[in-house]
């Protein structure tokens, strides 16, 4: 059963149902609390990207000053700051095997850089932590997006979990291949890049407060807090957690010395992408800057005939919504990195990929995908300075 078809059963079933009996959960932060709560007592764990941007900021001036220390400490500090990397990893389910096939031919071929912030929502949170520590992860971001099967991301329920539950799919094997690769010694390598004024963001959806929030892995990671490497795997988990289809994720928070419990789910719920929220202006920064933007889908309509059928029209409509919500992210991306002055670079899944597909987490079809990832970088066409349907600024290549 392919992902929107799970939403669809979880609607109709609740629909035609009299009543929908849930599992306990505990008391959500109050409404005007909503900025105020903190997971394990750290205060810049995350922040809201709807909120003050002078949080995110403040956050941004200390990675420099983090980042000046560590220059500092192997020499004289160069006249002017070496050039910042961005990158930014979007959901897309199993078509993360393009970013992890797109990393690994980067690496191959030579002048992958080190990012000065990695951001990933989804499948892209998935690829984010192996993509920040560079390229002695790539073995294993290879393996999870080349050995996937369902039965490692999901477990089907009945029907009637549309009624008495809280998705439609268990996700525990999800957590199990979390657990396996994001151990303690990988979060005590973020915590190292981020003590060096690196920055690994990842977004999941506070679905109590319908708010986008960014969480500060790498401010999780050097708090040794009790408990942070739990977080860091639900965190995961969330970003990843298809509202209706997949388990949300609850997170223990704390406000004035009482617990609450917020529900959090797929970033993507909000935005499939993001490099940072447009209300940071970056335009008077002197540094030479440079995005880099991971698509895992495509960017062209999706053609197919519907049939007069309820379902079909229903899931076609939502594959729809998904996908343009996913161009005006790459829009957004585009537009605020003009305004900015940031240099520009698109990848995406192409038309020439027509590989068959069987159902969710086909392991042919993403060997294939990944393979095509390596190829698009290893042989030059994997960059685009600007989003398909426009027009390149003048004076601006198109790859």
């Amino acid at each position: 059963m392919s992902i929107n078809r799970l939403l669809l059963a979880a609607a109709l079933v609740c629909l035609v149902g009299t009543g929908c009996s849930i599992p306990d959960r505990g008391d959500a932060v109050p409404r005007v609390d909503t900025t105020r709560a903190m997971p394990l007592g750290i205060p810049n764990a995350r922040f809201y990207a709807d909120g003050d941007p002078k949080l995110m900021i403040d956050e941004g001036l200390q990675s420099g000053l983090r980042e000046a220390a560590a220059l500092r400490a192997q020499g004289p500090l160069p006249k002017k700051p070496p050039p910042a990397y961005f990158l930014a990893v979007s959901g897309g389910g199993d078509n993360g095997a393009f970013g992890a096939g797109l990393m690994n031919g980067w690496t191959a071929v030579g002048n992958r850089p080190t990012f000065k912030m990695v951001t990933g929502v989804s499948t892209g949170a998935l690829i984010a932590p192996f993509a920040f520590l560079g390229s002695d992860y790539d073995p294993q971001l290879r393996e999870v997006y080349t050995t996937m099967t369902p039965d490692k991301v999901y477990r089907m329920r009945g029907l009637t979990a549309a009624l008495f539950d809280d998705a439609m799919a268990d996700t525990r094997p999800l957590a199990e291949v979390i657990a396996r690769y994001a151990d303690q010694k990988l979060l005590d390598a973020i915590a190292a890049e981020y003590n060096k004024g690196r920055l690994l963001m990842i977004g999941t959806t506070d679905l109590d407060a319908q708010r986008p929030v960014i969480w500060n892995i790498g401010a999780i990671a050097a708090s040794g807090k009790p408990g942070s490497l739990a977080l860091f795997r639900q965190i995961l988990r969330a970003s990843a957690a298809i509202p209706g289809a997949f388990q949300p994720v609850l997170i223990d928070v704390e406000l004035d010395g009482k617990k609450y419990q917020e529900l959090h789910v797929d970033g993507g719920a909000i935005a499939q992408l993001f490099l940072y929220p447009p209300s940071i202006d970056m335009s008077t920064s002197k540094r030479e800057r440079h995005a880099y933007i991971i698509r895992n889908a495509r960017l062209d309509p999706d053609y197919a005939m519907a049939e007069r059928r309820t379902i079909t029209i229903a899931g076609r409509a939502i594959s729809t919504m998904l996908a343009a919500s996913g161009v005006n992210d790459v829009l957004r991306t585009y537009f605020v990195s003009q305004r900015d002055k940031v240099d520009y670079n698109l990848a995406y899944i192409g038309r020439d990929f027509d590989a068959p597909k069987k159902g969710e987490f086909d392991q042919a079809y993403m060997n294939a995908l990944y393979e095509y990832g390596v190829r698009e970088i290893v042989e030059g066409r994997a960059w685009h300075k600007h989003p398909p349907g426009l027009a390149a600024p003048a004076g601006v290549p198109t790859r």
